[in-house]
Protein backbone atom coordinates (compact mmCIF):
# COMPACT_ATOMS: atom_id res chain seq x y z
CA UNK A 1 0.00 0.00 0.00
CA UNK A 2 2.88 2.36 0.79
CA UNK A 3 4.32 1.62 -2.61
CA UNK A 4 1.06 2.53 -4.31
CA UNK A 5 0.75 5.70 -2.22
CA UNK A 6 4.33 6.72 -3.07
CA UNK A 7 3.72 5.93 -6.71
CA UNK A 8 0.60 8.16 -6.76
CA UNK A 9 2.52 10.92 -5.01
CA UNK A 10 4.95 10.91 -7.93
CA UNK A 11 2.52 10.29 -10.80
CA UNK A 12 -0.16 12.90 -9.94
CA UNK A 13 2.25 15.89 -9.72
CA UNK A 14 4.15 14.65 -12.79
CA UNK A 15 0.83 14.35 -14.67
CA UNK A 16 -0.18 17.86 -13.64
CA UNK A 17 3.20 19.22 -14.75
CA UNK A 18 2.90 17.41 -18.10
CA UNK A 19 -0.65 18.70 -18.58
CA UNK A 20 0.53 22.24 -17.77
CA UNK A 21 3.37 21.89 -20.27
CA UNK A 22 0.93 20.58 -22.88
CA UNK A 23 -1.33 23.64 -22.42
CA UNK A 24 1.63 26.01 -22.54
CA UNK A 25 3.05 24.47 -25.72
CA UNK A 26 -0.40 24.39 -27.33
CA UNK A 27 -0.92 28.09 -26.54
CA UNK A 28 2.52 28.98 -27.92
CA UNK A 29 1.86 27.03 -31.13
CA UNK A 30 -1.54 28.69 -31.59
CA UNK A 31 0.00 32.13 -31.13
CA UNK A 32 2.74 31.28 -33.59
CA UNK A 33 0.16 30.07 -36.13
CA UNK A 34 -1.86 33.27 -35.68
CA UNK A 35 1.27 35.38 -36.12
CA UNK A 36 2.17 33.41 -39.25
CA UNK A 37 -1.33 33.99 -40.69
CA UNK A 38 -0.99 37.69 -39.92
CA UNK A 39 2.41 37.81 -41.64
CA UNK A 40 1.04 36.01 -44.70
CA UNK A 41 -1.90 38.42 -44.85
CA UNK A 42 0.47 41.39 -44.63
CA UNK A 43 2.68 39.99 -47.38
CA UNK A 44 -0.43 39.43 -49.49
CA UNK A 45 -1.51 43.00 -48.92
CA UNK A 46 1.95 44.34 -49.72
CA UNK A 47 2.31 42.24 -52.87
CA UNK A 48 -1.06 41.48 -54.43
CA UNK A 49 -3.07 44.61 -53.65
CA UNK A 50 -0.82 46.93 -55.69
CA UNK A 51 -0.91 44.47 -58.60
CA UNK A 52 -4.69 44.26 -58.44
CA UNK A 53 -5.01 48.03 -58.31
CA UNK A 54 -2.69 48.30 -61.31
CA UNK A 55 -4.90 45.81 -63.17
CA UNK A 56 -7.95 47.96 -62.52
CA UNK A 57 -6.03 51.03 -63.68
CA UNK A 58 -5.05 49.23 -66.87
CA UNK A 59 -8.65 48.24 -67.53
CA UNK A 60 -9.82 51.83 -67.06
CA UNK A 61 -7.13 52.88 -69.52
CA UNK A 62 -8.25 50.13 -71.92
CA UNK A 63 -11.86 51.30 -71.75
CA UNK A 64 -10.82 54.90 -72.28
CA UNK A 65 -8.63 53.95 -75.23
CA UNK A 66 -11.42 52.02 -76.98
CA UNK A 67 -14.10 54.60 -76.26
CA UNK A 68 -15.21 55.85 -79.67
CA UNK A 69 -14.34 59.48 -78.94
CA UNK A 70 -10.74 58.68 -78.06
CA UNK A 71 -10.38 55.89 -80.62
CA UNK A 72 -11.55 58.04 -83.52
CA UNK A 73 -9.41 60.99 -82.53
CA UNK A 74 -6.32 58.84 -82.09
CA UNK A 75 -6.71 57.00 -85.40
CA UNK A 76 -8.15 59.73 -87.61
CA UNK A 77 -6.11 60.21 -90.71
CA UNK A 78 -4.68 56.69 -90.57
CA UNK A 79 -6.97 55.44 -93.36
CA UNK A 80 -8.49 56.84 -96.51
CA UNK A 81 -11.65 54.75 -97.01
CA UNK A 82 -14.42 53.56 -94.71
CA UNK A 83 -13.41 49.93 -95.19
CA UNK A 84 -9.77 50.62 -94.29
CA UNK A 85 -10.77 52.73 -91.31
CA UNK A 86 -13.22 50.11 -90.07
CA UNK A 87 -10.53 47.43 -90.25
CA UNK A 88 -8.03 49.72 -88.52
CA UNK A 89 -10.49 50.52 -85.70
CA UNK A 90 -11.38 46.88 -85.14
CA UNK A 91 -7.73 45.84 -85.20
CA UNK A 92 -6.84 48.54 -82.68
CA UNK A 93 -9.63 47.35 -80.34
CA UNK A 94 -8.51 43.73 -80.63
CA UNK A 95 -4.87 44.67 -80.03
CA UNK A 96 -5.76 46.68 -76.93
CA UNK A 97 -7.90 43.81 -75.63
CA UNK A 98 -5.22 41.20 -76.24
CA UNK A 99 -2.65 43.40 -74.54
CA UNK A 100 -4.79 43.53 -71.38
CA UNK A 101 -6.31 40.06 -71.43
CA UNK A 102 -4.34 38.79 -68.45
CA UNK A 103 -5.84 41.45 -66.17
CA UNK A 104 -9.02 39.42 -65.83
CA UNK A 105 -7.44 37.25 -63.13
CA UNK A 106 -7.39 40.23 -60.76
CA UNK A 107 -11.07 41.22 -60.98
CA UNK A 108 -14.47 39.71 -60.51
CA UNK A 109 -16.14 37.81 -63.33
CA UNK A 110 -19.03 40.29 -63.40
CA UNK A 111 -16.69 43.23 -63.95
CA UNK A 112 -14.71 41.35 -66.59
CA UNK A 113 -17.98 40.50 -68.36
CA UNK A 114 -18.88 44.21 -68.35
CA UNK A 115 -15.52 45.05 -69.90
CA UNK A 116 -15.96 42.45 -72.61
CA UNK A 117 -19.50 43.67 -73.28
CA UNK A 118 -18.19 47.22 -73.67
CA UNK A 119 -15.55 46.07 -76.13
CA UNK A 120 -18.16 44.12 -78.10
CA UNK A 121 -20.51 47.13 -78.08
CA UNK A 122 -17.79 49.35 -79.53
CA UNK A 123 -17.03 46.78 -82.23
CA UNK A 124 -20.74 46.44 -83.05
CA UNK A 125 -21.04 50.23 -83.19
CA UNK A 126 -18.15 50.43 -85.65
CA UNK A 127 -19.55 47.62 -87.79
CA UNK A 128 -23.09 49.04 -87.82
CA UNK A 129 -21.86 52.52 -88.67
CA UNK A 130 -19.72 51.15 -91.48
CA UNK A 131 -22.77 49.31 -92.80
CA UNK A 132 -24.48 52.70 -93.18
CA UNK A 133 -21.77 53.93 -95.57
CA UNK A 134 -20.19 52.81 -98.79
CA UNK A 135 -16.90 50.92 -98.28
CA UNK A 136 -15.08 53.27 -100.70
CA UNK A 137 -16.40 56.46 -99.05
CA UNK A 138 -13.94 58.72 -97.21
CA UNK A 139 -13.00 57.54 -93.72
CA UNK A 140 -14.48 60.71 -92.24
CA UNK A 141 -17.93 59.38 -93.14
CA UNK A 142 -17.45 56.45 -90.77
CA UNK A 143 -16.48 58.79 -87.95
CA UNK A 144 -19.61 60.87 -88.58
CA UNK A 145 -21.83 57.79 -88.53
CA UNK A 146 -20.27 56.52 -85.31
CA UNK A 147 -20.79 59.88 -83.60
CA UNK A 148 -24.38 60.00 -84.88
CA UNK A 149 -25.12 56.59 -83.36
CA UNK A 150 -23.57 57.62 -80.02
CA UNK A 151 -25.70 60.78 -80.01
CA UNK A 152 -28.83 58.73 -80.80
CA UNK A 153 -28.16 56.40 -77.87
CA UNK A 154 -27.04 59.33 -75.68
CA UNK A 155 -24.51 57.03 -74.03
CA UNK A 156 -20.93 55.92 -74.56
CA UNK A 157 -20.67 52.13 -75.04
CA UNK A 158 -17.89 51.97 -72.44
CA UNK A 159 -19.64 53.95 -69.69
CA UNK A 160 -21.29 50.99 -67.90
CA UNK A 161 -18.04 49.04 -67.80
CA UNK A 162 -16.13 52.05 -66.48
CA UNK A 163 -18.73 52.47 -63.78
CA UNK A 164 -18.46 48.76 -62.85
CA UNK A 165 -14.67 48.93 -62.60
CA UNK A 166 -14.79 52.05 -60.44
CA UNK A 167 -17.41 50.53 -58.16
CA UNK A 168 -15.37 47.37 -57.71
CA UNK A 169 -12.30 49.44 -56.85
CA UNK A 170 -14.35 51.34 -54.28
CA UNK A 171 -15.61 48.12 -52.71
CA UNK A 172 -12.23 46.41 -52.63
CA UNK A 173 -9.83 49.20 -51.71
CA UNK A 174 -11.71 51.92 -49.88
Amino acid sequence: MDLLSDFLKLIVPAGLVLYGMYLTVKLLLEREADRHKFDVKNRYTDTVVPIRLQAYERMVLFLERISPNNLLLRLSGSSTTVLEFQQRLLQEIRDEYNHNLSQQVYMSQATWDQIQAAMNDVMILVNQASGDTRPDAPALELSKRIFERIIQKDKQPTSDALKAVKEEIQVMFM
